[in-house]
């Protein structure tokens, strides 16, 4: 499993200052173009009309005028509300002059520039309406996002210098690590290879379950190969336009021939390469399209210019056959969740930049999380020191890495008022799957009982902890999982004589896992060893798949659906035959879950060990 970067190791973005673009430019020179007009084309002063221009002149209230081409500006005898100048537009008067005259109005002509008029009136609209246009055209041709730019590839480019990604800062995987240092080799000196015709694979895939770190050893190998990185999602190739993907994914090769050497990672490369089917109106989809063309791309580059495709998903079983043939994806990379010690690795990397106080012991914890991925190490580690933040501690303690375990394996706690007899069932039912699970040989041992309510619905939960990572189960442990699974129910019919709707989640799962025994691993006498198909199983991805019936027969449907209710009837009969032979011990167990609300495994093998007390005769 691979860890995440730590704090600080990563490029830090740059805050650029923010820049005006060309459109406020043009903006604010539009403004100034008004501003202009309004002060050097507009006459000053109050604009009246001419006919109480003449009206003021043959008052004798004017006392001296400017006459212009088209304007007449002048300044009154007396100043009135609107002030002492005014201006009007001149019209063709013959007796202006002689008006003039007879009122004694001291006149004189007015020299107007023709140059300013025209430059501000017609020339700089001109210029800024063409500037404009250049600026909106090449937005709408650009390659930061324009309309025209969506047959660019929206691949994010890393320079060398800008990927400091490691192997160092990669752990737990270290067979899929050890399987791509050889894509570095190549990389780094291709003439090694090439000298002896040898040619390096031109696609990996690297394939495992969700948080495992299959992005982070893309950029490892980059890191260390010092070349161009370039990083996408399968997504990001498909548009609503027809064609955009193709020109996409051609754009992309381009990028990466100029480039070369250089490494092109495609994330979640299920969005693109799902298996080509035919639609029912006889059309090809987008997506199929682009997924052709990113097979074509991948036949047609050269092999020397030393460039690797490299993708990940986590859904390998829809890809395209054609994908995975030689020659294109044809070396494929487990990235399986670590084991014990590969967890141990990962966080100790995440660990460097928290503080940690002495009793933290990071095997125990590795111990602890099985089943964890990378990603969920990490958020381990940052809930543990985030409830320490909030408990104002100096250092994250033993307490808080076990806190942070119970909230991500079981949820949020909840501070909910239950009554008395609902904590009663619920403490009959957690306490019958503890003693269960402890009955039993081969179970993992019993952590931590709790009546405290968490995540979504869970009114209690019982939780075990494996001692080791296993890899195989056998039928009887199978059939042990699930009585332990209906020990809950049981104790409730053993010592309240009742059921009620708790065991919903462990009665699904119990039928789930008995039928998967029936159909899948062959573990029915009755049945036979064989496998009925009931569609592709997810195998990285823990989601409910559509229900089925395989291709069989009405009556090996009914010797199914019977063999499964055998197992699971038996597996309740094996529950409360425990519990009717441990009936103390659960009196005991449950009252004590009721005093604290949360039971550590170490006490509940106190109370197991304990003698019964004797009976009064």
């Amino acid at each position: 499993m691979a860890s995440s970067v730590p704090p600080g190791s990563s490029k830090e973005k740059r805050q650029a200052t923010p820049r005006p673009t060309a459109l406020w430019w043009v903006l604010g020179g539009l403004l100034l173009l008004a501003i202009g007009q309004a002060y050097f084309l507009t006459p000053g002063g109050r604009q009246i009309p001419y006919s109480e221009f003449k009206a003021l002149v043959r008052g004798g209230q004017v006392a001296e005028v400017a006459v212009g081409d088209t304007h007449i500006r002048g300044v009154l005898k007396s100043a009135d509300e609107g002030g002492a100048a005014f201006s009007t537009t001149r019209i063709d008067d013959p007796k202006l002059v002689e008006d003039l005259d007879q009122a004694g109005v001291k006149y004189s002509g007015e020299l107007v520039s023709r140059w300013l008029p025209e430059i501000l009136g017609w020339v700089v609209p001109i210029l800024l309406l063409i500037a404009l246009w250049t600026f909106f055209f090449r937005r709408i041709g650009g390659a930061e996002g324009g309309v025209m730019s969506f047959a660019r590839s929206k691949a994010k480019i890393f320079a060398e210098d800008d990927v400091k990604v490691s192997f160092q800062d990669v752990a737990g995987v270290d067979e899929a690590a050890e399987e791509l240092r050889e894509i570095v080799e190549f990389l780094k000196n291709p003439k090694k290879y090439t000298n002896l015709g040898g040619k390096i694979p031109k696609g990996v895939l690297l394939v495992g379950p969700p948080g495992t770190g299959k992005t982070l050893l893309a950029r490892a190998v980059a890191g260390e190969a010092k070349v161009p990185f370039f990083s996408l999602s399968g997504s990001e190739f498909v548009e609503m336009f027809v064609g955009v993907g193709a020109a996409r994914v051609r754009d992309l090769f381009s990028q990466a021939e100029a480039k070369a050497p250089c490494i092109v990672f495609i994330d979640e490369l299920d969005a693109l390469g799902k298996v080509r089917v035919q639609s029912p109106m006889g059309s090809h989809e987008e997506r199929e399209q682009t997924l052709n063309q990113l097979l074509a791309e991948m036949d047609g580059f050269d092999p020397r210019k030393a460039i690797i495709i490299m993708a990940a998903t986590n859904r390998p079983e829809v890809l395209d056959p054609a994908l995975l043939r030689p020659g294109r994806f044809d070396r494929q990379v487990l990235v399986d969740k670590p084991d014990i010690k590969g967890r141990e690795a990962v966080l100790r990397i995440h660990v460097k930049t928290v503080k940690l106080a002495p009793e933290v012991d990071l095997q125990k914890i590795a111990a602890r999380t099985a089943g964890f991925a990378g990603a969920d190490l990490a958020n381990l580690v940052n809930e543990a020191a985030l409830l320490a933040a909030r408990r104002d501690k100096t250092a994250v303690g033993m307490a808080e890495f076990d806190e942070a375990i119970d909230r991500l394996i079981a949820g949020l706690e909840k501070k909910r008022v239950i009554n008395q007899k609902e904590r009663e069932i619920i403490a009959y039912h957690e306490s019958g799957h503890a003693i269960v699970a402890s009955a039993l040989p081969g179970m993992d041992p019993v952590h931590k009982i709790s009546i405290v309510a968490r995540g979504f619905g869970a009114l209690g939960y019982t939780m075990q902890l494996p001692t080791e990572d296993r890899y195989l189960m056998q039928k009887d442990d199978l059939v042990n999982q699930m009585t332990v699974l209906l020990g809950g129910r049981s104790a409730e019919e053993v010592a309240l004589g009742a059921i009620s709707t708790g065991a919903q989640n462990d009665l699904q799962r119990a039928t789930d896992l008995a039928r998967a025994m029936v159909t899948e691993w062959g573990m029915s006498d009755r049945v036979g060893v064989v496998h009925f198909d009931q569609g592709r199983r997810s195998r990285f991805l823990d989601v409910p798949m559509p229900a089925e019936r395989g291709p069989y027969s009405e009556d090996t449907a009914r010797l199914i659906d019977d063999e499964v209710k055998a197992l699971v009837t038996g597996a309740h009969e094996a529950a409360r035959r425990i519990l009717r032979e441990q009936r103390d011990m659960l009196e005991r167990v449950t009252r004590r879950l009721l005093e604290k609300e949360v039971m550590e495994g170490d006490e509940l093998r106190e109370i197991l060990s304990a003698e019964p007390a004797p009976q009064a005769s």
